[in-house]
């Protein structure tokens, strides 16, 4: 029975001592709980709680990635800093020579300018006629003007005209291009029907307006250029000739003539185009030349009604001078040269007698030769009055 009540109040002392140690630990935690909340509720700063306390972990050795042999398909967003560089074209030398080409233009603008001015000194009519004036157009070369003649004296007549032209050939253009000729013409009537005849004109075209193209090749392609400028021809010479009245119906003669001709073209640079590396500039200059031809004619009347008349020469050129002087880029100062040229040059009209005194001519004149004069043609009709 003693043994019973020990044992009963080491039973009872235990259990009140487990329940003193728990509320103490419940005592000692709401207060920390209590104050955490408070904290957190009115804006307190909120504790940082203390780190608990882990081993650091082993670092383990990672070896750097081998570069990948294949490269990324994704582009870079950002773009690379060094842009390609734009290739540089070459062509500086065919851009030079491209100033020859311009120097043949406007030697075959002298001679074309020539052509049509013989015309309004009667070159395809005969040598001795009565006093006319003729009104006349042509096509080929546009040319519409008045030309005619008239007898001064028994042996002196003044042959005379003018002319508005447009004209191209070979890369340039002429356009608004008036044309006046004159010239006296000595005729020994006096000698008979077989006798000497002389010539002493001019023919003057003050004012003119060009277009002249240049073309060069570049190694990223073709350039041409067409720049636009002012020109102006003079021309004068001298004939010496023979003619003979072979039968009333026929008049032949043959001559031999001198001239020297001046052009006058005013200084440009190249026109504005989208591509041109090696542009150039072209100063004021006057490009000359002079030229010997020796030709003859015949005229000739078929019945009553209709006229013919045929022309023709060798036509040589010397002492020509381009007066171009280029500055071009990449290739310096150019100063193109002309060599001595020669051709051929014809001419023809047939005139049908509508009525006496009105006479409706066809007439044809050009050149036959190697560039840069070459092959042309300019033709036309007018009407004839003869007083």
């Amino acid at each position: 029975m003693a043994i019973s009540t020990n044992v009963m109040r080491f039973t009872l002392a235990s259990v009140l001592t487990a329940v003193a140690a728990f509320a103490f630990v419940a005592v000692d935690t709401r207060p920390a709980a209590a104050a955490t909340i408070c904290e957190s509720e009115c804006g307190g700063p909120t504790p940082t709680p203390a780190p608990s306390y882990s081993p650091s972990p082993t670092p383990t050795y990672s070896p750097s990635p081998s570069p990948s042999p294949y490269p990324s398909s994704s582009p870079s967003p950002y773009p690379s800093s060094s842009p390609s560089p734009t290739p540089t074209p070459t062509g500086a030398d065919s851009s030079g020579g491209s100033i020859g080409g311009l120097a043949n233009q406007r030697f075959n603008q002298m001679i074309t300018n020539r052509v049509l001015g013989t015309v309004l000194l009667g070159v395809n009519e005969q040598v001795n006629c009565s006093n006319c004036v003729s009104a006349f157009g042509s096509a080929g070369s546009f040319s519409a003007g008045i030309h005619g003649r008239k007898e001064l004296t028994n042996n002196l007549s003044l042959l005379a005209g003018i002319a508005y032209t447009q004209y191209s050939e070979g890369g340039y253009n002429i356009t608004s291009a008036p044309i006046g000729a004159f010239a006296l013409r000595y005729d020994f009537t006096d000698w008979g029907s077989s006798r000497p005849f002389f010539d002493v004109g001019t023919i003057l075209t003050p004012w003119e307006k060009a277009r002249y193209t240049r073309s060069y090749n570049t190694s990223l392609g073709p350039v041409s250029v067409t720049s636009s400028t002012n020109a102006a021809n003079y021309a004068v010479y001298g004939r010496a000739g023979w003619m003979s009245r072979v039968s009333p119906r026929d008049e032949v003669a043959a001559s031999i003539e001198v001239w020297q001709l001046w052009q006058r073209v005013s200084g440009y640079t190249d026109s504005a185009v989208a591509f041109n590396p090696f542009d150039a500039s072209i100063a004021t200059g006057t490009d000359r030349t002079s030229l010997v031809k020796i030709g003859g004619q015949w005229t000739h009347l078929y019945g009553s009604n209709i006229e013919a008349n045929i022309n023709g020469g060798w036509v040589q050129s010397f002492a020509a001078h381009s007066g171009i002087v280029a500055t071009v880029t990449g290739d310096g100062v150019v100063v193109p040269t002309m060599g001595n040229q020669g051709w051929f040059e014809y001419g023809g009209r047939f005139g049908f007698r509508v009525q006496k005194g009105w006479i409706v001519d066809l007439f044809a004149n050009g050149t036959l030769g190697p560039q840069p004069v070459g092959n042309t043609i300019h033709g036309g009709v007018g009407l004839r009055i003869n007083y």
